[in-house]
């Protein structure tokens, strides 16, 4: 199969042809038919990611066909249209049998433990804990760029943020995840306010449902005209970039026992932000983190999308090909474009 390959961290991406992948006896192999290119993969290809060893194949949102299946699955067969979390359960585990596949201690990750899905075809395992029946209503497209963005975004809003109508909402950083947190909280009744630091993507922010915009290029404090635009602090506030700026703005932009939950990877030099703990003391603020959603919880999501309540779709940005993804995914430190890319021509 052909495969976009890296041999070393930082190092050039290239589409090789390597051997085709087969299943474990509780795995399958899917053909992918689109897959998310995620800031996440840059980081793994910069060598934040301990798990990653090279050579590697990158790629974790995904989205296809199963055309083979290990000996103990039960529930899935041949020609099956299946979507996943990035974070494969092992559903044995502690963490699995509480109902919380997304922090499993054995986790399977495609993209990071294992070769991902920037490839014509990607080896999953657990797969009857994970895979996700993919509605033909949803194409492929619109089923990759859930992804880990958009999933995570949900279970930032709704299951840990808690979020109920007519609260405030803050989102740090207008990108995939942050677009994907605007989208979600606004369809649940939530006034957001969208902060960046491009004009281009704070106006498609308020298209997705913001009710307020902040230039953090332009306007100094962010902190305080957060502040002034919720009355006193938002009750949910989303670091949805990841960096010791956004983090720290996040928590401070807080009213009194509001939540903060981290959705950005702080990784690399950012791994230990500074923050603002005095605060979080003294007006009993809460901190959470959001790392990815269990299979179990994606029909609610389905649901949604299947109501027109939520429209992933309109998040894509663009669509490439896998070769133009060995240039595109060095170049997401520098944030270009609106929405997410996503590869759906493999040949």
């Amino acid at each position: 199969m052909k495969a976009a390959v890296y041999q070393a961290f930082q190092q050039p991406i290239t589409i090789q042809t390597v051997p085709d992948p087969t299943p474990t006896p509780d795995g399958v192999v899917i053909e992918v038919k689109a897959t998310g290119l995620c800031r996440s993969d840059w980081h793994g290809w910069m060598g934040h990611d301990a798990d990653i060893i090279p050579p590697h194949v990158p790629g974790h949102e995904l989205a296809g066909v199963v055309t083979a299946v290990g000996k103990d699955v039960r529930n899935w067969q041949i020609g099956d249209r299946v979507t996943l979390p990035f974070v494969c359960g092992c559903g044995r585990c502690p963490q699995c049998l509480s109902g919380n596949h997304q922090v499993c201690d054995f986790q399977f990750q495609p993209g990071f433990t294992h070769w991902g899905s920037f490839a014509e075809y990607v080896a999953i395992q657990y797969a009857d804990v994970n895979l996700v029946r993919l509605p033909e209503s949803i194409n492929f497209e619109t089923a990759a760029s859930l992804g880990c963005r958009f999933v995570t975004s949900f279970r930032a809003i709704v299951a840990q943020g808690q979020v109920s109508a007519g609260q405030w909402v803050a989102v740090h950083g207008c990108g995939g995840v942050g677009l994907s947190a605007i989208m979600i909280a606004s369809a649940l009744g939530a006034n957001v306010v969208a902060i960046d630091i491009a004009d281009d993507k704070l106006a498609f922010a308020y298209e997705l449902g913001a009710v307020a915009r902040v230039n953090a290029a332009e306007i100094g404090d962010v902190v305080t005209a957060v502040k002034e635009i919720t009355n006193g602090g938002a009750h949910l506030s989303i670091d949805a970039l990841g960096s010791p700026i956004t983090c720290f703005n996040s928590i401070a932009n807080l009213r009194k026992r509001g939540k903060h939950v981290q959705v950005g990877l702080m990784l690399g030099a950012h791994r230990s932000p500074a923050i603002p703990m005095d605060k979080v003391i003294a007006n009993e603020l809460e901190i959470y983190g959001s790392h990815g959603m269990q299979a179990h919880h994606y029909p609610a999501l389905l649901r949604m999308i299947a109501a027109g309540k939520l429209q992933p779709q309109k998040l894509i940005g663009q669509t490439i090909s896998l070769a133009e993804a060995t240039t595109a995914l060095p170049a997401m430190d520098r944030f270009p474009g609106l929405g997410i890319t996503v590869i759906n021509q493999f040949a």
